[in-house]
């Protein structure tokens, strides 16, 4: 039976960098119904939303998603680019992805960072890391306040620290934006990133944190993932304060396996640690949820780019991989990433940000032959 997979391709390079996977997921034989829905700047600009009704209906019958890119400007901006119509009617743009990640409890953003032989692009050979970020909460959790209400102001005034700049300040002097990690999410994430460790033979799990400094949320997290970890006892346990983490990432990538961090370090770091094997052209990243899960390439929009035929189509080639691992497909899975591997060893095949000419297609081609 055909996977019913929704494709959001988005704007900018999104629609580009999905045709190429598409190309490959194609020559692959993989079985699937791809039904197309609308997000990104457009359906803001037209219609007061990037993320409209339609687009989520759908998602809530399919098995899997692949989304591109979307363009995302300042509120400013984002106002001044809507439809006449639309203006001055109070709507306000908020990413949409992250609204997917909240509205369907993706709460898993996996990461693999893989530096491929031959990739001229690599900090190090041999690096393989896979970033478990907790993916709904944390400072993400849209929580924030400018100016700040009355009543909170209030309390902040009334906060025991004699140094407090909030007692002499108004509530339109100063913006609040709210850190949650709650226990149960803490816990789910850090049972996701074990389980996967004793499923893959990876032999550490390195739990990222500033509890240090920040003692009441990120304090939880660490100890609740401490309390996850006692269960699988043939996993070295380790962790770091994520100021530490970033430093000796860069030193020796190699000591490290699976980073297991809240959801603004895990963002940073995963970024860090695609730059290592390639940069953004090469960081797939998958949204899980227990009922859903969307797939993605790291990269932005990169408008300037967009209609070029020339980016890097290997980071959305390898968010595909991820997906037919997720959909149960481990054979198709191999084959594309063996596809990806042997086209960067050979070297004949390079796009831009590789030192190379050669296009989006061509890139999506050359791949496509070596499944």
């Amino acid at each position: 039976m055909a996977r019913r997979i929704a494709w959001l391709p988005g704007d900018g390079i999104g629609p580009e960098v999905l045709s190429a996977a598409r190309l490959v997921l194609d020559r692959l034989g993989f079985d699937a119904e791809y039904i197309h829905g609308d997000i990104g700047w457009e359906c803001w600009r037209r219609e007061g939303d990037p993320l409209p009704p339609r687009t989520i209906d759908l998602l809530k019958t399919v098995d899997a998603a692949m989304f591109g890119a979307i363009t995302s400007k300042p509120a400013g901006q984002a106002e001044r680019e809507l439809d006449a119509p639309l203006r001055g009617k109070g709507l306000a743009y908020r990413s949409p992805i992250v609204r997917l990640r909240q509205m369907f409890d993706l709460y898993i953003c996996l990461r693999p960072c893989t530096a491929y032989p031959g990739n001229p692009m690599n900090y190090k050979e041999g690096i393989d890391l896979v970033i478990f970020r907790e993916n709904t909460e944390d400072l993400y959790a849209g929580v924030e306040f400018h100016p700040a209400p009355t009543a909170l102001s209030a309390v902040l005034s009334d906060l025991s620290l004699s140094f407090s700049p909030y007692k002499h300040l108004r509530p339109d002097q100063y913006a609040v934006s709210c850190k949650i990690n709650t226990r149960a999410g803490s816990e789910r994430i850090a049972r996701a990133a074990f389980d996967f460790a004793r499923a893959r033979g990876r032999k550490k799990v390195t739990i990222v944190h500033k509890a240090n400094v920040v003692r009441a949320s990120d304090g939880l997290f660490l100890e609740t993932a401490r309390e996850v970890a006692a269960a699988y006892p043939e996993i070295l346990v380790e962790d770091a304060n994520v100021d530490a983490a970033a430093m000796w990432l860069l030193k020796n990538p190699l000591n490290y396996d699976v980073l297991l961090a809240p959801n603004l370090y895990g963002d940073i770091l995963s970024d860090i640690c695609a730059q290592m094997v390639g940069g953004l052209g090469f960081g797939c990243s998958g949204n899980i949820g227990d009922r859903l899960a969307v797939f993605e390439p790291t990269h932005g929009s990169a408008p300037k780019y967009a209609g070029q035929n020339k980016v890097n189509p290997i980071a959305a080639i390898l968010a595909a991989k991820m997906m037919l691992d997720h959909l149960g497909e481990p054979e198709m899975a191999k084959r594309l990433e063996s596809a990806v591997a042997r086209v960067i060893r050979e070297g004949k095949v390079r796009t831009y940000d590789m030192g190379g000419s050669h296009t989006t297609t061509e890139m999506a081609r050359a791949i496509a032959g070596k499944v």
